[in-house]
């Protein structure tokens, strides 16, 4: 299983790359992290519509897309799971998970999205949903393998 994490804006050295890298470490999956840049002085709708042009243009050929946004319906680590387990059933390997800038995703993005996954309806910090995101694929990986780092009730 292959899992790109396509995001705007970079990691510094801190606590949320150490999270990250804990639950990128202890996961079998191999998960890689492409950070990408929007360059210039822009308004909110022009940086968004940067920002797809780089997420979508991130996007292996044939790769399921799940995207970050909260306006997706919200799912428990077990539905994620099963959904994931139901892609690779299907034949899928390749999957990317796409975290957009500040001002959040343009529809273009939304609409190319096999999935939209919220972590809750309030704002988290981007350099920490990463770490999130880490932590719940190693959880997903977990659950499916049996693994008992995931308790249910």
């Amino acid at each position: 299983m292959r899992i790109l994490i396509a995001a705007i804006g970079r990691f510094r050295r801190g606590p949320e790359r150490d999270l990250y890298d804990t639950y990128v470490k202890r996961a079998r999956w191999s998960i890689q992290l492409k950070e990408l840049d929007v360059k210039g002085k822009m308004t909110g709708l022009e940086c968004q519509k940067q920002e797809a042009n780089l997420l979508l243009g991130a996007v292996p050929e044939g790769a399921t897309v799940v995207a970050l946004d909260e306006r997706g319906k919200a799912i428990s680590s077990e539905t994620l799971a099963k959904k994931i387990s139901a892609w690779q059933s299907q034949g899928q390997s390749s999957f990317v998970f796409l975290i957009g800038g500040a001002d959040g995703l343009d529809d273009s993005v939304r609409d190319r999205a096999d999935l939209l996954l919220p972590f809750g309806s309030v704002t988290w910090p981007h350099l920490l949903v990463r770490a999130m995101l880490a932590e719940q694929l190693y959880r997903v990986e977990s659950i499916l393998a049996g693994h008992p780092y995931h308790r249910n009730g």
